[in-house]
């Protein structure tokens, strides 16, 4: 159980999650302050995007890689 924990917390830890963490605070105070601008929308959508793209496609990847291996002859 304790290892567990220790490793979702590393993974948090990763330079692209960090990068995701500050940028959606800074949005979150943008947003309550109602001075959210175009550009940082922009940059702030490219970033969600790419996080969850690439937790999507590894997700993909692990399941696709348990079908190999279950029907390879």
């Amino acid at each position: 159980m304790n290892d567990k924990i220790l490793k979702r917390l590393a993974n948090l830890l990763s330079v692209k999650s960090l990068v995701t963490l500050v940028l959606t605070l800074v949005f979150a105070y943008m947003a309550v302050a109602g001075r959210i601008s175009q550009d940082f929308m922009t940059v702030y959508a490219v970033v969600i995007a790419f996080y969850f793209g690439t937790q999507s496609q590894k997700i993909q990847d692990t399941i696709d890689g348990g079908r190999e291996t279950e029907h390879a002859d």
